[in-house]
């Protein structure tokens, strides 16, 4: 059977879906697509050229090499075809992003032909995604007298490709739609199981939210063909959670405009708001799509006389609707004055955080990446020049307070800050580009990064990245027919484009499933580095880290450079002793707890946790960084004394030594450079030239936390909170309780001890409260089921080493085999011991699950409504979250124990210790495994 024919047999199938036909990226169906449109005869050459024409994907796909070789033998001559005229190639030429498109464009500019010369030169002045293969020509050229060279670079030098586009609308009227009441997650956006459809946006698309929303949102664009849909988190903030592109781009797609006419289901410019804004990562995103992101500040807390807020019987503030923005309701936004306007005119809300100069310019754009790409352009065409050059795009934001000195945050940004003012200090709400060290790409959002690289026409990793790595650990549980089509497809292009990847391409090591956060810890071999990554728990112990969308992430791998503003941040520091029989889960969730007490509202939202850790080796203190975004922080950085950072270095050193040893490292030596970062780092901070990074004295701070370890005295868990009567309260991490809250009677019927929040000290935990239950009874009984996933083939190995992982192994009702891994995801579950394969597991949602309407007690961060656990028919489901030993307890008893059934279960145990540092550096160190 033919490619055509193959193709003509999926189209059918999709539409039994209620799908078009999907766009094309192979480039050899495109060449049969080609040779039927060369034959005028042919019975489906007027198919053929409807996919030529307007379902071939753009940038450096295969079929956009065949597009835009066979649009050039159109364009002189070679080719006829009547329906595409010269004129109307061009137009094609001028759609396709760059790559092969610009090749062919830059080969006619510089052909013999004066006239497709000056019509190539004029669809070239439009274009910004060019890389050095191409700058390099045009350079050449120059350099060579070529008279269309000069021309294209005075256009560059211009920014005509920017300046000549026209301005956002000054008026731009919207209809609101309320997606949900409370913060919204990107689950509900781009539900985690639907994760394997993410890179073909139409099917993904039928997942945002539900049908009957999807009806409701097509019915307002009916009745309102002349109004934008704004997506709406009721009393919530939007896009909590995940850092997912294809939840901007589902909105998008169903309440958006398309880019192009030439490139389907790929849409742009969603208007999305919030009670209480627009999370920080996922506002990110919406700027890659040139979208609006709103504070509504819609409701408000009530006062009473004195100027208080006043508190309901459940001790939260009662809140007052300051203007309804009820589903249906027409609002103005004015991008000029920067106002929410009501249909009348009355101003409702200042939008100037929604239109930054450079926001503007994203939506002017179409997207950030245009901007990133513009400067860069920019910039070459005046160097190639010698003129000055004299910005297009608004001057970026640099503040600096004389005599004021710098969080660790700042210090790590003005080391990589690139374009700024020379000798300038720059301080907190300065827009920076920066250097990215290290960049992670996660397995169910890396077919979309694959993509995003193939539309900005990038084709191998920026060099100035020090690490970049590939996971497989969210598809790591079920190897399915999904999985088995998506993950080596995904990992044989990541491995081209120059990134370590836990499958090997060519089958030559054992594929690992490692959690991405973990690998990206121990390949961050510098505590001033910074670091993207494809998750929202991209938060590592050692520089500075942040969640990105898969966008960002392709950005970052194509470039070496992230945009941002440096954020504000907010000092933690601890006072008293921890209690022996608490584990530093404890302490995370009583930052959490004591910095509301303390504030009232959560100061850590959108800024960076700065946290003085000091003397927590940087496993340990991975579990305090991991949990930050859930705090709804931007980022976090922990404040370590020197020879805990040097030991930090020594253990990620023989981890990445391990990964070389495995057949992991590049053919680019990747692996090994990371060895002699860190061999250099560790020198600089033992001959004192560079010591570990810390804030200075006179650093300014949004708000400082003080952590009290002695007010720690029972293990907490934070309550996802199902049934609160206020539904905003809901599914927030805010709701932290001491186990006594629920009075041994909150019956549990599933643990989970894994994800990236435990290292190999709870999997340790685990074994020894097993030793310790059957030296006491003989035997131990679940009375729910307990599922343990390692987060690393290491721990797994070292455990074995040890002993501990033949205890678990004793009790295992299940253990995972990589010679036949699991191709169905469990839908039930017996009262045993779970030993999952390394990864995500129930964490992620997109493959396991616990059964429908369950109570889960788990050691991961997520308790959004249907990640870990959906509703039954009669019972909502639940994901609670805990330390390691209330965990493994609550499994065996089947219920939350009491504090005594707990300290006398832990008593012997080396839990997670910290004690925080003395104002002098000490050589005090935590106790680690």
């Amino acid at each position: 059977m033919s490619l055509y024919a193959a193709y003509l047999d999926e189209i059918e199938t999709r539409a039994l879906q209620g799908l078009n036909p999907k766009p094309i990226d192979d480039a050899a169906l495109t060449e049969e697509i080609v040779a039927q449109i060369a034959d005028k005869d042919h019975a489906h050459r007027e198919d053929s050229l409807k996919y030529f024409i307007y379902n071939t994907l753009p940038g450096t796909t295969g079929a956009a090499g065949v597009k835009a070789r066979f649009l050039k033998e159109i364009i002189t001559g070679q080719a006829e075809v009547p329906e595409i005229s010269q004129p109307f190639a061009f137009e094609l030429l001028s759609h396709m992003k760059g790559g092969p498109s610009v090749e062919v464009l830059i080969d006619l500019a510089f052909g013999e032909d004066a006239a497709i010369a000056a019509q190539a030169a004029d669809v070239l002045k439009t274009q910004v995604f060019l890389y050095e293969a191409d700058t390099d020509r045009i350079k050449a050229a120059f350099e060579a007298g070529n008279p269309i060279a000069k021309e294209i670079l005075e256009s560059y030098a211009a920014a005509e490709f920017f300046t000549s586009l026209p301005d956002i609308d000054e008026e731009i009227q919207v209809v609101t739609y309320i997606a949900a009441e409370g913060d919204i997650s990107t689950d509900l956006l781009s539900p985690g199981n639907q994760a394997h459809s993410r890179s073909d946006r139409e099917l993904h698309g039928k997942c945002l939210i539900s049908e009957e929303a999807q009806k409701e949102i097509e019915a307002l664009k009916l009745q309102h063909p002349d109004k934008r849909v704004m997506l709406i988190a009721e009393k919530g903030t939007m896009g909590v959670g995940s850092s997912r592109m294809s939840g901007v781009n589902n909105v998008a797609l169903w309440t958006g405009k398309q880019a192009s006419p030439y490139v389907p289901f790929v849409n742009i410019a969603p208007v999305v708001a919030g009670t209480n804004g627009i999370s920080p990562i996922f506002l990110t995103t919406v700027g890659v799509t040139g979208g609006i992101g709103i504070d509504l500040k819609n409701w408000v807390k009530k006062l009473g006389e004195d100027g208080k807020p006043i508190l309901n019987n459940a001790g939260n503030p009662v809140l007052e609707q300051k203007y309804s923005v009820e589903t249906g309701t027409v609002l103005k936004i004015n991008s000029a004055k920067k106002k929410l306007l009501s249909e009348d005119g009355e101003e409702l809300v200042d939008l100037s955080a929604s239109f930054t100069p450079q926001k503007v310019e994203f939506m002017k754009a179409g997207g950030s990446y245009a901007i990133v790409f513009g400067k860069k352009l920019q910039t070459f065409a005046c160097e190639t020049l010698g003129v000055e050059l004299k910005s297009a795009f608004a001057p970026s934001k640099e503040i600096s307070h004389e005599d004021q000195g710098l969080t660790a945050v700042e210090k790590i940004f003005n080391a990589n800050a690139r374009g700024t003012t020379p000798g300038k200090v720059l301080h907190a709400g300065s827009d920076v580009r920066v250097k990215v060290n290290i960049v992670g790409s996660q397995d169910t959002t890396g077919l979309m990064t694959s993509q995003e690289l193939e539309a900005m026409a990038a084709t191998v990793l920026s060099p100035s990245v020090d690490g970049a790595y590939q996971s497989g650990c969210h598809t790591a549980s079920v190897w399915d027919l999904k999985a088995q089509a998506n993950t080596p497809r995904l990992m044989a292009f990541m491995n081209k484009f120059g990134l370590v990847t836990a499958r090997d391409p060519k089958g030559e090591y054992h594929a690992m499933t490692d959690v991405i956060h973990k690998v990206l810890n121990d390949i961050t071999v510098d505590d001033w580095a910074i670091i993207i990554g494809g998750d929202s728990h991209t938060r590592m112990s050692k520089g500075v880290a942040f969640g990105a969308d898969s966008g960002t992430v392709a950005l970052a791998l194509a470039t070496g450079e992230a945009t941002m503003p440096i954020p504000e941040s907010v000092k933690v520091t601890f006072t008293g002793k921890m209690a022996d029989h608490m584990d530093f889960r404890d302490v995370v969730h009583a930052t959490q707890a004591q910095m509301l007490a303390q504030h009232g509202d959560n100061v850590f939202q959108g800024r960076i946790i700065e946290v003085h850790i000091g003397t927590l080796l940087a496993d340990q203190a991975f579990t305090f960084t991991d949990w930050t975004a859930e705090m709804k922080a931007k980022a976090s950085i922990c404040i370590s004394e020197d020879e805990t950072l040097i030991e930090s270095l020594e253990i990620a050193k023989a981890r990445i030594k391990i990964m070389i040893e495995k057949g992991m490292e590049h053919e680019n030596g990747m692996l090994q450079r990371l060895v002699d970062i860190a061999d250099q780092r560790i020198a600089q901070i033992r001959s004192g030239e560079k010591p570990a990074l810390r804030p200075d004295d006179n650093a300014k701070y949004f708000a400082e936390v003080v952590v009290d370890l002695g007010a720690i005295d029972e293990p907490m868990i934070a309550d996802p909170d199902v049934h609160n009567a206020d539904v905003s309260k809901r599914y927030t991490h805010d709701t932290i309780r001491p186990i006594s809250y629920y009075g041994a009677e909150k019956k549990v019927d599933l643990g989970f001890v894994g994800s990236c929040m435990v290292h190999k000290g709870d999997v340790k935990i685990v074994a020894q409260m097993l030793r310790n239950l059957e030296k006491a009874y003989g035997k131990v009984e679940f009375k729910a089921p307990l599922v343990v996933a390692a987060p690393t083939y290491n721990i797994i190995d070292e455990l074995k080493e040890e002993g501990d992982w033949a205890v678990l192994q004793k009790y295992s009702g299940f253990e995972f085999d990589d010679m036949a891994p699991k191709n169905t995801a469990r839908t039930e579950y017996e009262n045993i011991l779970y030993l999952e394969r390394p990864g995500c597991n129930l964490c992620m949602g997109n493959q396991e699950k616990a059964a429908k309407g369950d109570t889960v007690l788990a050691t991961s961060t997520r308790l959004f409504k249907g990640r870990v656990v959906e509703d039954a028919a009669d019972k909502t489901g639940e994901s609670l979250l805990g330390s390691t030993p209330v965990v493994v307890l609550s499994a065996i008893l089947g219920r939350t124990p009491t504090l005594e059934e707990y300290k006398t279960a832990v008593e012997g145990i080396d839990l997670t210790k910290f004690a925080p540092p003395l104002e002098k550096p000490l050589d005090a160190k935590s106790v680690h495994f």
